[in-house]
């Protein structure tokens, strides 16, 4: 069944390379969605596939790309549709 969130993720995760990672692991899982920066320090991020695949990438959500420090991450449910390819959008 297919499963939609909103993430955000909070702590040293902008200028340490997380949109990007999150673009590879997102397309490697075979999401959809995008991610972006908040003008907080924040990183936003609308995942959607199976279930399971949503489930793998919150749980990678928190460990990030090696130099990124997450200190928290919410995720709460979506009635969004996300786009294909998974992307990165501008700060917002």
């Amino acid at each position: 069944m297919d499963k939609t969130l909103i993430l955000r993720i909070e702590g040293r995760v902008q200028g340490v390379g997380y949109r990007a990672w999150a673009v590879r692991a997102a397309r490697g899982l075979q999401l959809s969605g995008w991610v972006r920066n908040c003008a907080d320090g924040a990183v936003e991020a609308l995942i959607s596939g199976p279930g399971e695949a949503v489930d793998r990438f919150l749980a990678a959500a928190h460990r990030g790309p090696p130099a990124a420090q997450v200190s928290r991450v919410t995720a709460e449910p979506s009635a969004v549709t996300a786009p294909l390819p998974f992307s990165e959008r501008p700060t917002v």
